[in-house]
Parts: structure tokens; sequence; C-alpha cells
């Protein structure tokens, strides 16, 4: 049934590709982050899969709390909310529950989606709503001028933490698997033709989809553009086993790029849309004298 599901869902959103563009995401509002900012091949990845999953704008919606990332919204023509910090999956959740005919898409960086939001990551795993989680990690606060984020390497030096912060980095993706994410992945922005099949493939799971985008910062972590030779493919995509794609996660040094784990197991058909106008809308709320 759930395979009949995930045809049905992919054949649909199939349709309509041909009749749009990455243009047509565009917002004609130029992004205002630094020369050579991952976000750049992110948003670019982002509009490609937008254009090829075939639903237009208006469809689509884009939240986000803050931080250099979370600028998104503001650079496409989808519906867009720039919400508080580390509360972009809440706000996403609310979009989602009232208007589940929509895809949601919630963005966001490291220190935004795993310091103040990290709660609200843990349990939107868990909920597993219908929805993509997408992550530009850099490893750093990028707009905040710097500081260590909780991705950050234990012996990373800088003027604002000399000789690094000696914490253990949190992992995003061990924490997605235990705390219940169906869909776990990790992209590179410099590898933006790969990402927008990833966030097409997200998108079209129907279930809580999060995806890790390594995303160097130009202005911090110049260093970071070592990436480029250190990614590598995941050994394995594991289905279904959630202890054996931990296993896998822990095993990987942090740049393996690919779909890490699929849960079909807990997969459930998503409920028919239901619309209704805003006089029922508002009658709802009625309260009577």
């Amino acid at each position: 049934m759930m395979e009949d599901l995930l045809t049905a869902n992919n054949m649909l959103a199939d349709a309509p590709a041909e009749r749009l563009s990455a243009r047509d995401f565009h917002s004609g509002v130029v992004p205002i982050w630094c020369p050579g900012c991952g976000d750049y091949g992110v948003l670019s990845a982002l509009e490609d899969a937008l254009a090829m999953h075939g639903r237009p704008p208006h469809e689509v919606v884009l939240v986000s709390g803050i931080g250099c990332s979370s600028r998104l919204p503001a650079y496409t023509s989808c519906y867009g909310f720039h919400g508080v910090h580390g509360r972009a999956l809440p706000f996403a959740a609310g979009v989602k529950l009232a208007r589940p005919d929509l895809d949601v898409i919630a963005v966001g960086g490291d220190g935004d989606g795993y310091s103040i939001g990290g709660n609200h990551f843990m349990h939107a795993c868990r909920r597993d709503l219908d929805m993509v989680y997408l992550v530009m990690d850099n490893r750093v606060y990028g707009m905040t001028k710097g500081q260590p984020s909780p991705t950050t390497e234990s012996d990373w030096n800088s003027n604002i933490a000399p000789g690094g912060v000696g914490l253990r980095p949190f992992d995003p993706l061990t924490l997605a698997i235990a705390a219940g994410a169906t869909f776990v992945a990790r992209g590179f922005s410099a590898q933006p033709h790969d990402l927008t099949k990833l966030i097409v493939e997200a998108i079209r799971w129907p279930g809580f989809a999060f995806i890790e985008v390594l995303s160097p910062c130009v202005a911090f972590r110049r260093e970071e553009f070592d990436w480029k030779a250190s990614v590598h493919p995941v050994k394995q995509s594991i289905e279904d086993d959630r202890a054996a794609a931990h296993a896998a996660i822990l095993a990987d040094d942090g740049f393996g790029l690919g779909v890490v784990f699929r849960d079909h197991r807990t997969l459930k058909p998503a409920p028919e849309p239901k619309r209704a106008s805003l006089a029922e809308i508002e009658s709802e709320f009625m309260i009577d004298a």
C-alpha cells in the first residue's frame, strides 16, 4: 500500500513539471549573502528542485528562523514566513496542519536549528509531519560574527573562543535517526545538481524529511572550502532498519553525501486536504452570546 502511495505521489508531482523553470521561483530580491557563500548553491538547488517537482510557487511555503540562511524565503517567489530564532519548525508545522494541501519547507542554519531550536528539531522528527527541513550547516554563527555553533569542531580556534570550546560537536543526523525521522540525508552546496535531486526526493517523501547541507562560510570558515576534497557518497543507504542506520552514520566521517536512511514502516497515507471558505473558518471561532 505504501509503495503505491509513493508511486502515485511521484506520478502526480511529475505531471506538470515541464511547465515550470527555476526562474519561476525567483523573487527578484538580490541576496545579501557574502560573495562565495555556500547558501547561493542551496538556493539554486532549491529553485531547480521546486521546478522539477512541478507545483507552482503559490502552492509552496518556505518558513525560516534567524540567521544568514534564514533569509532564503525572501529570495523566492513562494509564500514565505521569516520567524523568530529557532522556531522555524513549529511555525512550519502549524502551516502544514492548517493547510495540508501545501508543500511546506522549513529552512535555516546550524545555530538556529540545533541550539535554540534543538528541542523543536527533536520533536519535529518524532511527529513525522509531511514537510521538509533543510539545514545549511557552516559550523559557525555567521550573521553574528563568528561564534562557535553546536556543530563547530571542539578545537576550532577563533577570537571568540581561543583554543576552541572543548565540547563534542552536535551530530544532527544521529539525533534525527534516533528521534524518529523517516527520511535523513546529507548534501553539499557545491554539488547543486545532486542536492537538487535530494530535495526533490525529500519533498515527495510523505513524512518528515531532513536534509543536512554542508554550506561553507566564506567570511569566518574559509578552510571549509577544502570540503570539496573530503565529500564522498555514503557507503550505503539504509532502508527500514533504524539501528543499522544509526551505526552507519556513527561510522561516517561527516562527509558522506546522499540519502542515509528511509523508513517506510511508519508512513501512513496523508489525509485528504479539507478546504474551507473564510466564513467557515470564522464560524469555528464564534462565541455564542
